[in-house]
């Protein structure tokens, strides 16, 4: 990568990161104080957490065409100005119905479609997925310290402090763009990063991607869900101090990792990806299981949560790298968007389904309900296929009429390692899927136009 797309994505994935801290902060902390607001219920303090999840997967998509016809640095700002006015409309709140707006308000920032399609202006399509990849790592390092120091400030400031926190992060957030994010030479569609809405009926008819898909909701369901009960576990039942939630996140944190690494390292080295997918399914499921029991030791509670975030880090990284080999080359954007909106979702569901288990029948039956509906997801994911491993490579050809994109594409799918061709005439790109282990780099860019 060139000095200017290292500080294009490792800014951006900064502007990335600083957004989902601030909605990831208060999980590990809301169930514990909700109860401090006006008119909370365990089902309306369910809505709070899940809320930001319905508008940004209602808006993430008109945010990123918008991008296309007003500029993507503008929708950014826009976007990173609602959430942070959402954020001060929570923190002044003495009402659940207050934080439940502020939290509505923080998801319609959905500036994610818009970074995305920035960081692909920015970049080479030879240099795109290293981009993509420092931008999705930002976000799993993010979650882990969302975890660990939501419950620091919490304790120092209280929720309103994190609301608080999570503002200031927006408007730190719009310096980050402003000052350190290049201006792209031309903004265009980009097949990649971007949907194409009438291609998404090919998508969700693909049931493979479908069962994907599927799975990401799912797995935000269980994520959200969890938190409006699983903090009440470690405060009420083991009945260790709510400042104290931190330590032992970052104790189960670090566990997880140790476990994930030879994990990771069996689905690609030993081509165990499958199986290590549905291992994954499975323990997200025994550790729910075991949530449900009501472990009465720390220990005990410690392991379970250990079995139950190295489940979910490691289908959080899985998931999207199935559906990108999964997906189309020429489509990867729309199975992306569609895959986004469904996560998205998920965590709208998680915690308006669990707050109203958690009010109805206690707080068992959010574990309970969850280790079921896994069950039925790893029934589902058997059906699904273990793709071989493909990447996603973009190879720029520059302008060619319909003779010649057949003739190229056959001289493409002759060169090692390329399993896929699809050229867009328009875009000018070759869409293509390879097999890095095998690819032949230098015969492959012997097909690459001159930089236009």
């Amino acid at each position: 990568m060139s000095g200017l797309e290292r500080r294009a994505a490792c800014s951006l994935a900064a502007i990335y990161a600083v957004r989902m801290l601030g909605l990831f902060m208060i999980l590990p902390v809301f169930a514990l104080h909700a109860d401090r607001y006006h008119g909370a219920t365990p089902a309306l303090m369910g809505l709070a957490i899940g809320a930001y999840g319905l508008t940004q997967a209602a808006l993430q998509i008109p945010f990123g065409m918008l991008s296309d016809r007003i500029g993507r640095k503008r929708v950014i700002i826009a976007g990173l100005a609602i959430f942070a006015a959402g954020s001060v409309v929570a923190a002044l709140a003495d009402t659940i119905t207050g934080v439940i707006l502020g939290r509505a308000l923080q998801g319609a920032g959905a500036i994610a479609a818009a970074v995305l399609a920035l960081t692909a202006d920015l970049t080479r399509e030879e240099q795109r997925t290293k981009a993509m990849a420092i931008i999705g790592a930002s976000i799993g390092l993010t979650f882990a310290l969302a975890m660990v120091l939501g419950p620091v400030v919490a304790r120092l400031a209280g929720v309103s402090g994190v609301f608080w926190l999570t503002a200031a992060l927006a408007i730190g957030g719009m310096g980050i763009l402003a000052w350190l994010v290049p201006n792209p030479a031309a903004s265009r569609f980009h097949r990649d990063t971007s949907p194409v809405l009438a291609q998404f009926g090919r998508i969700l008819g693909d049931g493979q991607l479908l069962r994907l898909d599927l799975g990401i909701t799912v797995l935000h369901f269980n994520m959200t869900a969890a938190f409006t009960v699983l903090p009440l576990l470690l405060g009420e039942r083991l009945g260790i101090p709510a400042g104290e939630h931190g330590m032992i996140y970052l104790g189960v944190l670090a566990g997880a990792l140790v476990l994930i690494a030879p994990l990771v390292m069996a689905s690609h080295r030993l081509d165990r990806a499958r199986q290590v997918f549905l291992g994954a399914i499975a323990g997200l499921t025994l550790a729910q299981l075991g949530l449900w029991a009501t472990p009465d030791t720390l220990a005990g509670a410690v392991l379970l949560m250990v079995i139950y975030f190295t489940a979910l880090m490691l289908l959080e990284a899985m998931l999207p790298a199935l559906v990108s080999q999964r997906a189309p080359p020429q489509l990867k954007g729309t199975a992306m968007g569609a895959y986004s909106t469904c996560q998205f979702l998920g965590a709208f569901l998680g915690g308006v389904v669990g707050g109203w288990l958690h009010g109805r029948f206690g707080p068992h039956a959010v574990f309970a309900a969850c280790a079921v509906l896994n069950v039925a997801w790893l029934l589902g994911a058997t059906g699904i296929h273990a793709p071989h491993a493909l990447s996603t490579q973009l190879l720029r050809v520059g302008a060619v009429d319909e003779s010649r994109a057949r003739a190229l594409t056959e001289a493409l799918l002759a060169v090692p390692g390329v399993s896929e061709a699809v050229i867009v005439a328009e875009d000018r790109i070759a869409y293509l899927k390879v097999d890095r282990k095998r690819l032949d780099v230098d015969a492959l860019m012997a097909y690459a136009a001159a930089e236009e």
